[in-house]
């Protein structure tokens, strides 16, 4: 069995250190593709923009599958062996399949090892939030998770700056060298004491269908998903085809895909430490979900009304929707402090994959839906309906601020 950690006082500790620069390098490859899609589809002879659009979704979303998959999988596997294991061995994963994303000459590889990156990338951050909620005190693990989130979406900034001026097979290769170099760190992170007591007691561990067999438990689980679902209509629609709407809005410069992920990560990262110390401060995550929902409804209307807008008006206004969308550090605290220790890391690893997922759904409906109500009618039809089902799910989610997590369901 692997040593096990005590529970320290020490926000900065190194679970919290690990975990962080751990999310850092997810986020980096995750958003890598967004970043460098039209360029290495055009290299691979994807030319025509309406094939541009049709085969970026359909990388997209074979990326996204794969971190459903992986999700379930990691997710059941950090209940079952630890949140080490999990945290480990995932990043392997997506450090692996990203090098070799560096070399695919076809579309169809590259399509696979998307998927496979997406099982690598799908196991990070639910086995390091799960970890660090499990190590801090309750008073304090809001900072601690604050701090993972924050560092660790600012990894998307480093992806754009790299997307934008180096090759995109040289992008895919800083990624998985990243990773790869993470893995010496291994030494010296130790093992949830919380998890370890599970282990001694006769408790069924990772039971991902226990989910889905109790009404009450269910809709708790489904209601942790769509509070995040939002979030990613911003990333995956919103600033992904940010080139395609700001067409649509007649902005005169053109729009650079990854400098829009780079600008919308840099707000994500203000508004992931705005929302965890405000959620600290008013000692409540629902307050602060549904405050930073509201002002996500807002920008995202400045967003698509800003028709001509000037180009440094268009990139600030990604930097707003970012902020908007900033609370993924709150989100992902609530569904750690929900379930009990024999099913967290499976709640927590699923919920974020779950939510990245959606993706899919919304891509493909922002693709079927554009054609007959327009591409700007179409993404403010989706954002309202994303906003509109978040804020029902949070206002009847109850409040996990300062709740004891060494229980079981």
């Amino acid at each position: 069995m692997p040593s096990t950690s005590v529970p320290t006082t020490k926000i900065l500790n190194t679970a919290v250190i690990v975990a962080a620069l751990g999310y850092f390098v997810d986020i980096y490859d995750l958003v890598l593709f967004s970043i460098v899609r039209i360029n290495s589809l055009k290299e691979l002879g994807i030319t025509q923009p309406a094939a541009l659009l049709e085969q970026g979704v359909r990388l997209i979303n074979m990326q996204m599958i794969g971190m459903l998959v992986g999700g379930i999988f990691w997710g059941i596997l950090g209940d079952k062996r630890g949140r080490i294991s999990v945290l480990f061995g995932s990043i392997f994963l997506y450090s692996a399949a990203n090098i070799a994303n560096g070399f695919v000459t076809d579309l169809e590889a590259y399509a696979w090892l998307r998927f496979v990156a997406g099982l690598g990338l799908a196991g990070e951050l639910g086995a390091g939030i799960t970890l660090v909620s499990e190590v801090l005190p309750k008073e304090k693990r809001g900072y601690g998770t604050t701090i993972v989130a924050s560092v660790g979406i600012s990894g998307a900034i480093l992806a754009g700056v790299i997307g934008e001026y180096f090759h995109w097979r040289t992008a895919y290769f800083v990624g998985g060298g990243l990773g790869l170099m993470l893995l010496v760190l291994r030494i010296g992170v130790y093992e949830s004491g919380m998890f370890a007591r599970t282990q001694q007691q006769a408790v069924a561990r990772g039971n991902f269908l226990s989910l889905f067999t109790n009404t009450t438990r269910f809709l708790k689980y489904l209601k942790c998903i769509l509070i995040g679902i939002p979030i990613w209509f911003v990333i995956g629609v919103l600033i992904t085809f940010s080139p395609e709407i700001s067409q649509a809005l007649n902005i005169p410069a053109p729009i650079s895909a990854a400098k829009g992920i780079a600008f919308s990560y840099l707000g994500l990262t203000l508004g992931d430490l705005a929302s965890g110390l405000l959620s600290q401060k008013l000692k409540s995550r629902k307050k602060v979900v549904t405050i930073f929902l509201l002002l996500l409804a807002c920008i995202i209307a400045l967003f698509l009304l800003a028709q001509g807008a000037s180009e440094t008006y268009f990139y600030a206004l990604c930097v707003a929707l970012g902020f908007g969308g900033g609370y993924w550090a709150v989100f992902v605290t609530i569904a750690a402090e929900q379930f009990g220790t024999n099913i967290r890391a499976t709640v927590t690893t699923t919920v974020p994959n779950f939510v990245r997922g959606a993706v899919v759904i919304l891509t493909l409906s922002f693709k079927g839906l554009q054609d007959n109500l327009g591409i700007l009618e179409t993404a403010a039809l989706l954002g309202a309906v994303s906003i509109l089902i978040a804020l029902l799910s949070i206002s009847t989610l109850p409040e996990s601020f300062s709740k004891d997590l060494d229980y079981h369901e």
